[in-house]
């Protein structure tokens, strides 16, 4: 981790990843209408100075994730919403979001998350509040099975990219600190939980397809599914030399995502077929595309 003294050279670069850092939280952690913790308190959890703090804190206002107000902090005002037709109470009692399936999905004994996206951000971040809930004994699966698609690091991806640039290699060379960054991170969560004995066995595998992902896909204990498509947005970004850029990215965290949950009892429902069919396209592009 970078502290003051590395503002000058890697200032843009350390901005960004604490700004990617709290974006993944929002949700999962900071849900709607609370407050993030006090600068000075991020500064000394994420090893940077305040003055990086702030600036990332400026790129998620000027994203509309949070709003600040002198004396009062940094409040969360958008989140990731789903759209379902499940009319399950305990999710639909306040806010929509991603958080509450995957916590349902890890109170079962048998855990299987199939995963497909772009990045592994917001998920690493799901990821480690459920091993924390595990740590504290809220809960206790026996067996936790993650497949993650990526796609191929060598894909020359249309997004995210400098706009009117398709030869600037920078946004790509991000996404991929990001990925790789992020990707440890779960696995590691994951793997620790079993080496540590809280879980007694533990499945993790990530492999990469040569497609360009225009959708997300969470395939939750082969009975749900969460799939939404990803909006491309034009935005400003600092670079890791400084630079600030107008950016073609993704809509990824703040994309809406639609719900399908499996009736084991009738073959015919929209959602059980929907649950179906994106399990076998995920087997076939795992089987048969992934390495």
């Amino acid at each position: 981790m970078a502290g003051g003294g590395g503002e000058s050279s890697g200032g843009g670069r350390e901005a960004q990843r604490v700004a990617d850092e709290l974006r993944a939280r929002i949700g999962p952690v900071y849900s709607l209408g609370s407050f993030l913790p006090a600068q000075r308190d991020l500064a000394l959890e994420l090893g940077v100075s305040r003055d990086t703090v702030q600036r990332a804190l400026r790129v998620l206002i000027n994203e509309g994730w949070i709003e600040s107000r002198r004396g009062s902090g940094s409040r969360v005002v958008k989140v990731q919403r789903i759209q379902s037709s499940t009319a399950n109470a305990t999710r639909l009692r306040d806010q929509v979001t991603l958080a509450p399936f995957i916590s349902e999905a890890f109170e079962q004994p048998e855990v299987t998350l199939d995963v497909y996206t772009l990045t592994s951000e917001s998920l690493d971040a799901h990821i480690r509040l459920q091993s924390e809930r595990i740590r504290r004994g809220f809960i206790s699966p026996q067996r936790i099975t993650l497949r993650m698609l990526l796609p191929d690091p060598s894909l020359p991806l249309p997004y995210p990219r400098v706009k009117g640039d398709l030869d600037d290699s920078r946004m790509r060379e991000r996404l991929l600190r990001i990925t790789e960054t992020h990707t440890a991170s779960l696995v590691g969560a994951l793997r620790d939980l079993q080496t540590e004995g809280l879980v007694p066995s533990v499945d993790v595998h990530v492999r990469h397809a040569p497609l360009t992902p225009t959708f997300k896909l969470y395939l939750l204990n082969a009975v749900e599914v969460l799939h939404g498509m990803y909006e491309i947005i034009e935005r400003q970004l600092e670079l890791a030399d400084g630079e600030v850029v107008t950016a073609l990215d993704v809509l990824g965290l703040g994309a809406t995502l639609t719900h399908q949950v499996k009736n084991p009892n009738d073959p015919g429902t929209p959602g059980t077929v929907f649950v179906n069919s994106m399990q076998e396209w995920f087997d076939s592009i795992w089987n048969h595309l992934s390495a």
